[in-house]
């Protein structure tokens, strides 16, 4: 099979356990584009964040290296059929309520002790 161990993996996960005909459904809803495999990896529920507290924090974007094709032409000819894939790095924070900063308290004015650095005695 050439398919990406992670992915199928990560099927497999989703449908084990599961009676043939549910499990049968929620394939086809998956390959309808009704229905998505959680991938444990990624999954919210991993780091117990809350969904409706989180906000985009970073994101980024790369270049990729250049994937290679062939185009055939005319006369024999061959030109490079070039795709340009990037990574894309996405970080959700949780947003946090601020510390209310306490009321000031008085503190004693200090008392100079200069007198006593120089040496004189009192």
């Amino acid at each position: 099979m050439d398919e990406d161990d992670r992915n199928t993996r990560e099927t497999a996960f989703s449908i084990r356990k599961l009676p043939l005909d549910k499990a049968k459904r929620y394939l086809e809803d998956v390959l309808a584009h009704k229905q998505a495999i959680p991938f444990r990896r990624f999954c919210r529920g991993v780091k117990g964040l809350d969904v409706d507290a989180l906000y985009i924090s970073h994101i980024q974007v790369n270049q990729a290296q250049k994937q290679r094709r062939r185009t055939y032409r005319a006369h024999g000819r061959i030109n490079p059929y070039m795709s340009s894939p990037c990574h894309i790095e996405l970080i959700l924070s949780e947003k946090e309520e601020p510390v209310k900063k306490e009321a000031d308290t008085q503190i004693a004015p200090r008392k100079p002790k200069g007198a006593l650095r120089s040496g004189a005695s009192s």
